[in-house]
């Protein structure tokens, strides 16, 4: 979601090619702490997804860049509804929350580097930074209901400023591409716990420093 997952306060069969279960939470400087992912097998849902995710990136190996085509954008929101619908998708080790941020479990992350692929969860109050991303990214809503604020960059004042809040409930998707054409800010305003499936397009080892674009914005708090 530069500085990574600082959390604000609003108050195939089984195979090894991919690290899974690794768990982390952000310190201090909003980075999640260093933890190694342990290799371990995978279960159904998300071996689905993989292959999924994996038959994308054969099918535009050609492009220079797949994520850019329409076709890999729509793929991409079908194969997260897919796998967020899934009530096995996640144990319940990883939709455990923290008290003192919002917590990030990684679930895969493929050995070629293109993806990858962690759950969030978030407890009332917690929310992410306002950022862009360095890279695209997905993410759908697995349980509960998030709020997400929308901004636009203003490159004469160097800041964001926030256009619209919306509600996005248990199934609600999205996908965008690099750049400050997507900023936005994600949290939880309700008082029960929501959890989200997120898809990088980063290596898993880049997934603190390649992914968010810390921006600052025109007000001190987008989600009040």
């Amino acid at each position: 979601m530069s500085q990574d997952f600082q959390s604000a306060s609003l108050h195939r069969p089984t195979i090894q090619r991919v690290r899974t279960n690794a768990t982390t939470q952000a310190d201090s400087r909003g980075e999640p702490a260093d933890m190694p992912f342990p290799v371990a097998g995978r279960h159904a849902p998300l071996a689905r997804l993989c292959a999924a995710l994996d038959a994308m990136f054969e099918a535009r190996a050609h492009l220079p860049e797949p994520a850019d085509s329409t076709l890999f954008a729509r793929s991409m929101r079908v194969a997260l509804a897919q796998a967020a619908a899934d009530p096995d998708l996640l144990t319940a080790a990883q939709r455990e929350g923290s008290v003192e941020k919002y917590r990030r479990h990684l679930l895969a992350a493929d050995p070629h580097g293109r993806y990858a692929i962690a759950a969030l969860v978030w407890l009332p109050q917690q929310a992410s930074p306002v950022h862009a991303h360095h890279t695209w990214c997905g993410y759908a809503v697995v349980d509960g209901t998030l709020s997400e604020t929308v901004f636009e960059w203003n490159g004469a004042q160097h800041c964001a400023s926030a256009t619209r809040t919306q509600p996005r409930r248990q199934g609600a998707v999205s996908f965008v591409r690099g750049g400050r054409g997507g900023i936005h800010q994600l949290g939880n305003r309700s008082d029960a716990p929501a959890v989200s499936l997120h898809i990088y397009g980063v290596a898993g080892a880049q997934i603190a420093t390649h992914v968010n674009d810390i921006l600052r914005t025109a007000q001190t708090s987008a989600l009040t």
